[in-house]
């Protein structure tokens, strides 16, 4: 497996969607296979599994389908991370499943993207859950999206009919505002365009899949957003050695810290200084999104998980009265009036449902009149109050302090993931 032992290659994270048998667990394989990134003995591994299964060549789906209930039924029932990389850049990747009754898990793996791709079996086109995932990509705000317009080989690599579908994807994307946005044709079975250049698609001139997102610009997507640290851990090392010690851990959710910055803690408001910011006790000298770290502040302030800490004059916004997008992901219906734990990065609180303001169609993506209830897999726009003010940012501004979850308080179950307006 080729990782060179680089620490300093960008991340890319990157979610796979699309229908039910489009080939996105076989994409997967072939992109590890064709790039040398799995080891021989999982390669014996998923000879025998095509052989038993009775497949004439090696199923390269079984690469990435690790569940036996998938292994059996040949889908995919669950998010699947797989991490590997290549000499240009390191990768996780979110598999998740075709079902519509899978929304949540599309959710789930979309959250953390910087990038989504989307197959389209091309005999069959752009069809309802093409729209469903890419409508859940643009509502995530992940800014770059790929389409793969997988199994060319089964319409004998015809230009035009790739034409036809890129022509009906370059309308939804146009109505969806998506900046960024990629068409490629492909056959993950036989892996045209997906690491090398397909002879029997030369009148395909673009990149390949993989040449693609090694080289996708991904730096500028969390460059505006203002310093956030919601407070994980507070570090209190019961030694003689770092007796007087305290620090704050958590995952940078936004913009960078660097010692010597003013910050403000919420909700208390107090002010201080970065004396120093560590890593596995190494001090480093900037803290960038995404960094897991530890804080240490000039000033002995009272801190606690929950607490957010802020970069001086870019503050938060704050209140009980939210309103936001919601992705419900529970069999038992929402109902306004209802009560639940609503959870914004580590800080807690509860909630009442004060309106359903109105329900996406996905088929037609028009708004329909507010509704009396929400069934799993509906995307909604709703209200709630807060039992305490939460300290929050726009999710357009910013993916992670944008978010929250809605947890049953009986059952501790995560009943929505939320995005704030």
């Amino acid at each position: 497996m080729n990782n060179n032992g680089n620490n300093n290659k960008s991340l890319l994270r990157f979610t796979t969607a699309g229908s039910v048998d489009d080939g996105k667990s076989t994409l997967i394989g072939r992109l590890l296979y064709d790039s040398k990134s799995i080891f021989e003995d999982q390669m014996d591994h998923i000879r025998e599994s095509s052989k038993r299964l009775g497949r004439e060549e090696v199923d390269l789906s079984l690469l990435t389908d690790g569940l036996r209930a998938e292994r059996e039924q040949g889908i995919t029932i669950d998010v699947a991370y797989r991490y590997f990389a290549t000499p240009a850049r390191k990768f996780i990747i979110a598999d998740t499943p075709g079902h519509i009754q899978y929304t949540r898990n599309m959710v789930t793996g979309a959250s953390t993207a910087n990038l989504a791709v989307i197959l389209i079996d091309a005999r069959k086109g752009v069809v309802e859950q093409t729209v469903r995932h890419t409508y859940i990509s643009s509502l995530l705000r992940i800014n770059h999206i790929v389409f793969c317009i997988n199994k060319m080989d089964m319409v004998s690599f015809d230009e035009n009919r790739f034409l036809t579908i890129r022509a009906e994807l370059e309308l939804l994307v146009r109505k969806l505002g998506i900046e960024d946005a990629h068409y490629i044709p492909i056959s993950a079975k036989y892996g045209d365009n997906v690491v090398d250049p397909s002879i029997n698609m030369s009148w395909y001139t673009g990149m390949t899949f993989l040449k693609l997102i090694e080289t996708i610009d991904i730096k500028h997507d969390f460059l505006n957003s203002a310093a956030r640290l919601p407070v994980q851990t507070v570090v209190l090392p019961q030694s003689e050695e770092y007796h007087d010690y305290r620090g704050y851990a958590g995952r940078v959710a936004g913009g960078s810290f660097k010692p010597g910055d003013e910050i403000t803690v919420l909700p208390s408001l107090l002010k201080s200084k970065i004396q120093s910011i560590t890593v596995f006790e190494k001090s480093i000298d900037i803290a960038a999104t995404g960094e897991s770290v530890t804080l240490t502040l000039e000033d002995q302030i009272d801190i606690s998980r929950g607490d957010l800490i802020a970069g001086e004059g870019e503050m938060p916004l704050s209140g009980q009265d939210i309103m936001m997008m919601l992705c419900w992901f529970n069999e038992r219906p929402l109902r306004p009036g209802a009560r639940y734990l609503v959870r914004n990065n580590t800080h807690e609180t509860s909630c009442i449902i004060r309106s359903i303001n109105y329900r996406m169609n996905i088929d037609t993506l028009e708004k329909e009149a507010s509704t009396e209830s929400l069934k799993m897999n509906d995307i909604a726009n709703i209200s709630i109050r807060t039992s305490r003010p939460i300290f929050y940012d726009p999710y357009i501004k910013n993916r992670i302090t944008g978010s929250l979850i809605i947890i049953d308080e009986a059952t501790n179950e995560t009943m929505a993931a939320g995005m704030i307006e």
